[in-house]
């Protein structure tokens, strides 16, 4: 994950995050994302927040995959793997609701984001249902 690291730093956390859909066609979005310890479990994963009314999110509700690719220039890294949600409305066993806003800031400086008013980033992530994904590596493949 050192080098998954090195990425997300070298591109302001910008990544491709994937999945397959049930036709299987591949959805594809943009997303700033970055590496932590999972909260519950300490396992280091890929970490981004989505939106809670996403398509994404939905599809990773019931099926759980996800493939992150990160780049550099002409290099790139990718993460593979499973993936869990915490948010308003994915509870995770073993983590309290009310640390949600705080979770939503780690994921979010560990893709290397910062921000003015705390106050109203939490405001905003509560009014529109942000959600911590963590994508747990199962293969790291790329360029790097």
């Amino acid at each position: 994950m050192d080098d998954v690291r090195r990425f997300v730093s070298a591109d302001q956390g910008l990544a491709v995050v994937s999945f397959a859909r049930p036709d299987g066609s591949v959805h594809s979005s943009l997303v700033n994302a970055g590496v932590m310890d999972h909260p519950v479990t300490g396992a280091e994963s890929v970490a981004l927040v989505v939106r809670g009314n996403t398509v994404k999110l939905r599809h990773w509700r019931h099926t759980p995959k996800a493939t992150v690719v990160f780049k550099s220039g002409w290099s790139w890294i990718g993460v593979e793997g499973t993936t869990t949600a915490i948010g308003p409305d994915d509870h995770f066993d073993g983590f309290d609701p009310s640390g949600i806003p705080q979770l939503l800031r780690d994921v979010f400086t560990a893709a290397g984001g910062t921000h003015e008013d705390w106050d109203e980033y939490d405001r905003v992530m509560a009014a529109e249902r942000r959600t911590a994904v963590f994508v747990h590596p199962a293969r790291i493949m790329g360029s790097a």
